[in-house]
């Protein structure tokens, strides 16, 4: 079996970690109604939280300068020819 390209490897390795990672204590409650609210809108519990601190920024008007936008997850979309 071949091994892996490492410089491929390396790039998956810096994507992962150009974002940070915190350890967040939640009440169970607040958790919970996160989940339910992840889940209407098709996110996860993370994607859900990033989402409602940027707006929470925006509205505050302390949004970063140059702030990434959020990765996207999942399937791409199909075209009009890839959808027949």
């Amino acid at each position: 079996m071949a091994e892996p390209d490492p410089q491929h490897k390396a790039g998956r390795d810096r994507a992962r970690t150009d974002r940070k990672s915190v350890l967040l204590r939640l009440d169970p409650a607040v958790h919970e109604a996160l989940q339910h609210w992840a889940a209407d809108e098709l996110r996860s519990v993370n994607a859900q939280i990033e989402i409602i601190l940027r707006d929470a920024l925006k509205k505050a008007g302390r949004a970063p300068r140059g702030v990434k936008p959020l990765p996207r997850r999942g399937r791409p979309r199909q075209g009009p020819e890839e959808g027949s």
